[in-house]
């Protein structure tokens, strides 16, 4: 049956389980995603249903929610099931920072937390005001997000906004408007054209090994190589469209641009 607000709701990925526990509405959270790691709590706090891709559908049943929360085409055949068992669900489908801070509105209005939400967002929007007017000594960095390896895939919308906000510039700027990772697909010599300072990599789910992205074909004279300029960044603090990447991912894209400032 459907309530407002909903009082069991199924999460499909991070992003909305970490803004349903900052609202103070995580009481109603009856699952998550198995990628769920923020706040570290709900690793034991909520039973896990769900990967990226794919979900235990009878699970999610049995847990009789009256709302889940997706996000993306990448989680429409999980939706579509669901919406045929008869579930209530919102699709968020977010790709930049407009759109996580209307995320972050939205999620708290379907939970009745509209003022708490809003107050929250507001908060993040005078955080990357502070960080974006931070004056930086010297030059921008030119900044290569990859975001995975095999094939080559380049930031997605928000971390290249948040690259700039940390006081880089994006190496390859026309490829955050593609929504899909597949049409973000580059080639090696892509890279090595733009030649950029600094190389921030992240491969979805799994470790990065620097070594691997150092002993690529032709990139010895990446100025971000020769200068041993490769950080990697936790996926789960950039790659979740969410709180986490607002805060804790342009921190460390901060200080992996600008580490010999303080507070880097």
């Amino acid at each position: 049956m459907q309530q407002f607000p909903p009082r069991r709701i199924v999460c499909l990925t991070e992003e909305t389980v970490e803004t349903l526990y900052l609202l103070g509405e995580q009481d109603r959270i009856v699952g998550v995603s198995g990628y769920a790691v923020r706040p570290p709590r709900v690793r034991r706090e909520k039973p896990r249903v769900s990967a990226f891709i794919s979900a235990d559908i009878p699970k999610i049943l049995a847990l009789e929610p009256d709302l889940v929360l997706a996000f993306s085409d990448l989680q429409a055949d999980i939706v579509a099931d669901l919406v045929r068992a008869g579930v209530a669900i919102h699709v968020f489908n977010q790709r930049d920072i407009a759109g996580i801070l209307a995320m972050i509105r939205t999620l708290g209005a379907l939970v009745g937390a509209a003022g708490r939400a809003d107050q929250l967002a507001a908060g993040y929007e005078q955080r990357l005001a502070a960080i974006a007017a931070t004056p930086r000594p010297g030059k921008k960095p030119n900044v290569y997000f990859e975001e995975w390896d095999d094939p080559l895939i380049s930031g997605i919308g928000w971390v290249s906004e948040l690259i700039e906000i940390a006081g880089g510039e994006d190496a390859l700027p026309k490829l955050r408007f593609q929504q899909a990772a597949k049409d973000r697909i580059i080639l090696p010599d892509v890279v090595r054209a733009a030649a950029p300072d600094v190389i921030l990599a992240s491969w979805c789910g799994k470790k990065v090994v620097i070594d691997r992205i150092r002993q690529r074909p032709g990139w010895s004279e990446i100025p971000a190589v020769r200068n041993d300029r490769i950080v990697e960044i936790k996926s789960p603090l950039i790659l979740q469209p969410g709180p986490a990447a607002l805060t804790d991912g342009l921190d460390a894209i901060v200080k992996a641009l600008w580490p010999a400032l303080p507070g880097s």
